[in-house]
């Protein structure tokens, strides 16, 4: 019989998931819930309560709840529903602390395969790998000169999503720092795509020596152009929102190409909504310098892309997009510029965007760019008519 056409006790389902319970453990509250759906909502949503009684949790311990675990087992093997495998106990501190002892260069690499297979178990055992000291373990490594240890340290290093602490502490390190950034220019792709997810974990806690670091721009810039993967791109994209709120640094960001690079990637079409918003963000903050905007009018598509992303990919693109387009108009709107942004539809554009529903700074963005040059493009062919009344101010 199969278990959907199986009366399941509710006791033995998860009270969030409503899916019967693997390993129940039970909460400081006194209520069971099946392990992997309360650590996400204790560790991964942060939450601090009971998501039942939405009592305050004195405490963040899961405590086996080997009783119902033993009941769901053998209520499975009396209804002829697939048993249940019985859970590994958590990892504990001092079985950590013996492991790490124990690695020598010769084992380092078995020593990295067995932490990696305790951190993918639980969000548990993460936490208690951290609380152990195994990031500190782990960043040696990844500074050590052995390139394959180094790499598997890295990934196990991102995959344990490290406390603000711990994050602070690692960023902290100027030569953990500068590690990461050189790993950004190594061949394989795998590597370099951790080292910037990891950088970018750090940077939302510790942002000082990341942003002195004169390399980190460049390598940023080359991690979109070469396109690694999503997870880097939006990484990267992420630290260049961050770094570009530095006047200094939009211009390192445009004399380094940084304006065609992303232009070439809102050509492709396969970029998900908060990717084009983010790209989008990072050409407004660089085009707020003039190296920026001569960049971005001196890139063949460039106002013509930023123009088809207004109204066609979600509001918060289509305010930016203006923004960028503003920023052109007032201060690089020579009568070159101008007169393209006529032929290639920004105009047209523009005036849509007085007529349908968006944000108000959106419509007074598009109103004033209208207004700056009225007088160049109310006469223009390439404005249809339809659009005229827009353009008498």
């Amino acid at each position: 019989m199969a278990e959907s056409e199986i009366q399941v006790p509710s006791y033995f389902l998860c009270p969030i998931s409503l899916e019967i319970m693997k390993d129940p453990v039970t909460i400081s509250t006194g209520t069971t819930f099946d392990r992997e759906s309360i650590e996400k909502w204790i560790f991964s949503h942060k939450h601090n309560t009971c998501p039942l009684t939405k009592q305050p949790l004195s405490n963040t311990d899961l405590t086996p709840n080997v009783t119902l675990r033993r009941l769901i087992q053998s209520w499975c093997t009396l209804h002829a529903v697939d048993r249940l495998p019985t859970p590994k106990p958590p990892v504990t501190k001092p079985q950590l602390l013996t492991l790490l002892a124990a690695a020598t260069p010769e084992s380092q690499i078995k020593c990295l395969h067995r932490l990696r297979s305790i951190a993918s178990a639980s969000q548990t055992n993460r936490i208690c790998m951290e609380k152990s000291g195994a990031a500190d373990f782990l960043a040696a490594i990844v500074a050590g000169e052995s390139v394959e240890a180094s790499e598997e340290a890295l990934s196990i290093l991102y995959s344990l999503r490290l406390s603000e602490s711990a994050l602070k502490s690692l960023g902290s390190r100027s030569e953990f720092i500068a590690c990461l950034i050189k790993l950004m220019q190594s061949p394989s792709y795998e590597s370099r795509a951790y080292a910037v997810m990891m950088l970018e974990s750090i940077t939302e806690v510790e942002f000082v020596l990341i942003n002195s670091n004169p390399q980190i721009l460049i390598e940023l810039i080359q991690i979109l152009k070469d396109q690694i993967c999503k997870r880097a791109t939006r990484s990267a994209l992420k630290m260049l929102i961050t770094l570009c709120a530095w006047g200094r640094n939009r211009i390192k960001s445009a004399e380094a190409g940084l304006v065609g690079v992303v232009i070439d990637l809102l050509l492709d079409n396969s970029s998900d909504k908060r990717t084009s918003e983010m790209m989008l963000t990072v050409l407004d903050l660089v085009c707020q310098c003039a190296e920026g905007r001569a960049e971005l009018v001196r890139h063949g598509a460039g106002l013509a892309v930023v123009s088809k992303k207004i109204l066609t990919v979600s509001e918060a693109a289509s305010e930016r997009a203006v923004r960028v387009l503003h920023s052109v108009s007032k201060f690089s709107g020579t009568a070159a510029v101008v007169q393209e942004m006529a032929q290639i539809g920004v105009v047209a554009k523009l005036c849509l965007v007085l007529q349908v529903e968006c944000g108000m700074k959106t419509k007074e963005r598009a109103r004033d760019i209208l207004k700056m040059h009225a007088r160049a493009w109310k006469n223009s062919s390439c404005v249809p008519n339809t659009f005229a009344s827009f353009l008498r101010y």
